[in-house]
């Protein structure tokens, strides 16, 4: 940064990521498992996809936010979508390009991914 202009255009480019981790009950709410089990089974490149392709589409009703330890551990990277007036999904086993998938036909076309979600895997 080499002036107080640069400072405010950097500000006004990084807005809209941070709008997108902002909290509001009557938006999808998109939750990665970022505990130490998670981040070690690879969720920093699952919430960086989902941060960057909810940008990159311009999706204005959805937040990405992370948490700790969701609790099923064997099952990490663990992703929860949480729409209005809808049941929970949680998408387990995800990757980056995974993460793509499930914003383009579940957070914009409303078609749950079902083979990453959770009642598709077994122990």
């Amino acid at each position: 940064m080499k002036s107080m202009e640069d400072l405010k255009a950097l500000r006004d480019k990084l807005k809209n990521t941070v709008d997108i981790r902002q909290s509001d009950e009557n938006k999808t709410r998109v939750v990665v498992g970022m505990a130490t089990c998670g981040i070690a089974a690879g969720a920093r490149p699952v919430l960086a996809a989902f941060t960057e392709e909810v940008a990159r589409r311009q999706v204005r009703n959805v937040t990405v936010g992370q948490t700790g330890c969701i609790g099923i551990c064997q099952y990490e990277p663990v992703v929860e979508v949480h729409q209005p007036g809808k049941e929970k999904v949680t998408y387990v086993n995800m990757t980056a390009e995974r993460a793509v998938q499930v914003v383009n036909s579940h957070i914009i076309n409303g078609n749950v991914v079902g083979e990453y979600t959770i009642g598709s895997y077994t122990s």
